[in-house]
């Protein structure tokens, strides 16, 4: 298994394991993500931005995410623990379906976790869809504090924001 930062020349396999994992969310009845979301367009801009990593076995693209310091304007509504401004923010976390249950999230978050200690910074912010009750466990599983909600796209219910602390 090899995490690395994604190409230009990776996007049509990372659109494919989106599709992968959008369907499998659909059959699970989770309406977090749809053929709209995440789109070419986003996760162009991630690769651009040097942002997005994927993970590969055997050359094959099974999960991805971006990891970055953007966060969207309702993160300021939440009583983040850290208030140094120190963080990093996950997006778009997805594995192929196929390969759920294998702990490629897991790796991907203790990777997040590491580049936040390369880099002297306190924590990791991220928010969740309170339609994924299975990513919802996942994160507070893995240490995640939940703090709050956000209101993040019109039509969808809340989302909820999580942080961990990485001393």
């Amino acid at each position: 298994m090899k995490i690395r930062k994604a190409k230009i020349s990776d996007l049509n396999e990372i659109m494919n394991m989106y599709n992968s994992c959008v369907a499998g969310m659909m059959k699970n009845g989770i309406d977090q993500w749809d053929e709209t979301y995440p789109n070419i367009e986003v996760i162009t801009k991630d690769i651009t931005a040097q942002t997005y990593y994927i993970i590969e076995i055997d050359g094959e693209i099974i999960g991805g995410i971006n990891i970055d310091k953007l966060q969207d304007k309702t993160y300021l509504d939440i009583n983040w623990e850290d208030k140094s401004n120190s963080f990093l923010v996950v997006h778009r976390l997805a594995v192929k379906e196929e390969f759920w249950n294998n702990k490629i999230g897991k790796y991907l978050m203790i990777f997040t976790e590491k580049l936040v200690i390369e880099n002297g910074l306190n924590s990791i912010r991220l928010d969740t869809y309170s339609g994924n009750p299975k990513a919802m466990n996942f994160y507070r599983k893995l240490g995640y504090e939940e703090l709050g909600t956000i209101d993040l796209k019109p039509n969808k219910d809340k989302y909820h924001c999580f942080e961990k602390i990485i001393k």
